[in-house]
């Protein structure tokens, strides 16, 4: 078999949703786990109503026509469409994660509402494409398009599913064959939950090959791969030859798959469980956020070692190399630290990032007017959780300010970041030299070292050095390893 590793995978799917070309196309298996059924298991009754036994069946789409021509209608179909996707389901992390990735386009099979619950989940507004005609409409503000090429439940009569659904599909539906043709084009896809076997599909693959020939583009699919079977507890020599022959035909239809998928520009991903998805799938959620930096800093009391200006400088050119590198920076404007920190990220941004502003630099200021301090300070949780939730990095620097009293006191809302940063496992970055809470979260760090190993070759130069060049080299290589 020519599957890749999981390596390669989340290399070059990571790469595609950070530069925002990446797609998911998510099928039956994706949502079975929910309690929804799959495309056997919902015309299940109607073969036994046609005295067929479902698992010999291979062409379900015409194991539907049967029943519809035996009852003359698609009403008891549509009814049974309507009866098991109506359901309400918890939604596990496979959803969420795959509606919370930076990613534009989804496409489905599925007739149920998954997608369009994890979006909303994820405050992210969908605009749900069901028949034709809203292909041309736009919602304003959209933050997702979902593509339901085979229908919706809340229209099961329009639904496709039948043998003349799908031969009638490029009169009624044509569009969507060409959307997809050009999503697959320009678009990597990671197919979850799909066993290919869908005609639709197939016909669309297929042209969209031929329009290319072998320049078609990358995509991905999860698979689980043929389990060995355990032989152990079976005592008849015949049930074990019959038991292994099965696993042989198994694995070659597995194989001869993968390679027919190859043709179309689809590598497969071979998993042992499919429980791994829920990890893979995190990975690769990770891997965006590793590239999203938080600067969390304040300062209001300069010293001998840390005056205004190297202060500035430092802020400066930690930011402008960040982006350098292709980190996006996440800035709450902190007092005294903010300022610099965009000024470097907008130097670098404007001579060699097209000015692309929004690519590479958040700005969140905190709000500042409230009725009471109580208000204050459960806005100011929740923005700090907010802000933090999008990053993968958090850089602690500095942390002062100036009491009432006139009295140099530590950020303790820096304190409070740190805490947010490790619930969502942040990498965490203390620069202890340059004192105030940084100190203090550095020594903590220190300490307890063993939960943040990534630190444990950059603790000295963390703790003692005062050098910008120097400080920003090691920030930039703990990001680079990690």
């Amino acid at each position: 078999m020519s599957e890749i590793s999981k390596d390669i995978f989340l290399k070059r799917f990571s790469k595609a949703v950070n530069e925002g070309y990446a797609a998911i196309f998510v099928g039956a298996g994706f949502s079975r786990p929910m309690g929804y059924v799959d495309w056997k298991t919902l015309l299940k009754p109607f073969a036994e109503e046609l005295e067929l036994d479902i698992e010999q069946e291979t062409d379900l789409a015409r194991l539907a026509q049967f029943y519809r021509n035996e009852k003359g209608s698609k009403s008891r179909i549509n009814q049974e469409i309507i009866d098991q996707f109506s359901k309400n389901v918890k939604l596990n992390e496979n959803v969420k994660i795959i509606t919370r990735l930076p990613i534009y386009t989804y496409w489905t099979t599925n007739y149920d509402h998954l997608l369009e619950e994890g979006l909303k989940l994820n405050n992210r507004k969908a605009d749900v494409k069901i028949t034709q005609d809203q292909l041309s409409l736009q919602k304003r503000d959209r933050d997702a398009l979902v593509y339901k090429m085979h229908g919706d439940v809340d229209f099961a009569s329009e639904a496709v599913l039948t043998k003349e659904d799908y031969e009638v599909y490029n009169e009624k539906r044509s569009l969507y064959t060409t959307v997809l043709q050009g999503d697959l084009i320009s678009k990597t896809f990671l197919f979850i939950g799909f066993s290919f076997e869908d005609p639709n599909l197939d016909n669309i693959l297929s042209r969209t090959r031929n329009l290319l020939g072998e320049n078609v583009g990358e995509s991905y699919w999860l698979e689980k791969n043929v389990a060995e079977p355990n032989l152990q507890d079976i005592e008849s020599e015949k049930e074990i030859e019959e038991v292994k022959e099965k696993y042989r035909i198994d694995k070659v239809k597995l194989s001869l798959k993968i390679n027919e998928l190859k043709r179309y520009g689809i590598s497969t991903v071979l998993i042992n469980d499919y429980d791994e998805i829920t990890s893979i799938l995190l990975e690769v959620e990770k891997r965006y956020l590793r590239t999203n930096v938080f600067i969390s800093g304040s300062i209001k009391s300069y010293d001998e070692i840390w005056e205004e200006n190297k202060v500035n400088n430092f802020c400066s050119i930690l930011s402008e190399k960040l982006v350098n590198n292709n980190y996006k920076v996440h800035s709450g404007f902190g007092l005294g630290v903010g300022s610099s920190v965009i000024n470097g990220a907008l130097k670098e941004i404007y001579s060699t990032k097209y000015r692309h502003v929004d690519e590479h630099l958040l700005l969140r200021p905190f709000p500042q007017v409230f009725e009471n301090d109580e208000e204050k300070k459960l806005k100011w949780r929740q923005y700090r959780e907010e802000l933090i939730s999008k990053v993968g990095v958090s850089i602690f620097i500095f942390g002062n300010k100036i009491s009432k009293e006139g009295e140099v006191e530590l950020s303790e809302g820096m304190f409070e970041e740190f805490e947010i940063a490790k619930k969502f496992n942040n990498l965490i970055i203390p620069v202890g030299s340059t004192g105030g809470m940084a100190k203090k979260i550095y020594d903590m760090v220190e300490q307890d070292i063993e939960e943040y190993p990534y630190l444990k070759n950059d603790l000295e130069t963390l703790k003692s050095s005062h050098d910008i060049q120097e400080l920003t080299d090691c920030i930039l290589d703990i990001l680079e390893k990690n």
